[in-house]
């Protein structure tokens, strides 16, 4: 499976320059407390099954050193309602995750979990399980996401041994309701907590120390509340090091 290669300046202007920079540059955001344990949820607008898994996503996301994230995916839109939130570049990330693992089972409510076991989003006493069981006390790699005025700088430490990671940047919205009209869902209003705006392959990691610099204006979203870094093995394999930026965990 073929990496993504680094991400260049003009190509993360050309994201959505303009978008989002006001917000950081207001001072608004603070560095996050670290984390211990990823957990990303796939769900969708469109999926009458999802709603629990979204409520238990908000309570991670309350959870002491809990890094939870939403991933809205597209393959439910033909149901009759297009998800406001969601990005074809999720569902693919939903898609890499299972061909990864080699099991190719894809479904939503879906939790992957430092990026490497899945479990289904709505069973809660099953996710909280994997949650604790899955805490580190440090990652494989050390990773720091700051405010540079107009620029996100990521800093990843140098560490033994030899890796092929990739560098994933996600401007996230930390909470939002969305009232639903059509599909199966239709006259439902719904919370999301955490909301992946943009997935963005920023560069690729080899083990030394690496900092990369990102133009706000072509990274951010306008409605984005924080950013963050995950640095994972290969393209979607475990997660070795991750950092925010914002308000995304209590």
């Amino acid at each position: 499976m073929p990496l993504p290669p680094a991400i260049s300046r003009r190509r993360c202007l050309a994201l959505g320059a303009g978008l989002g920079a006001a917000w950081f540059a207001g001072g608004a955001a603070a560095a996050a407390p670290p984390v211990e344990v990823v957990v990303e949820l796939f769900s969708s607008q469109g999926c009458k099954s999802c709603p629990p898994g979204d409520r238990l996503l908000s309570e991670l996301r309350d959870m002491p050193g809990v890094l939870a994230l939403t991933l809205h995916v597209d393959y439910w839109d033909y149901l009759g309602w297009k998800d406001t939130l969601a990005s074809p570049d999720f569902s693919q990330r939903q898609y890499d995750y299972a061909k990864a693992r080699g099991d190719m089972d894809v479904f939503t409510p879906q939790m992957v979990i430092n990026g490497e076991t899945p479990i289904v989003g709505s069973q809660r006493s099953e996710v909280l399980a994997v949650v604790e069981q899955s805490r580190r006390r440090s990652w494989p790699a050390a990773v720091k996401v700051s405010d540079g005025g107009s620029e996100m700088v990521i800093d990843i430490a140098a560490s033994d041994g030899a890796h092929d990671a990739t560098l994933w940047v996600m401007p996230v919205l930390g909470r939002t309701t969305v009232k639903i009209e059509k599909g199966e869902m239709a006259g439902r209003e719904i919370a999301y907590t955490n909301v992946v705006r943009r997935l963005v392959p920023a560069g690729m990691w080899k083990g030394g120390a690496t900092r990369i610099a990102l133009p706000k204006d072509g990274l951010l979203t306008a409605d984005a509340t924080a950013c963050v870094a995950l640095l994972q093995k290969g393209k979607v394999g475990p997660i070795l090091g991750c950092a925010c930026w914002g308000s995304v965990t209590s």
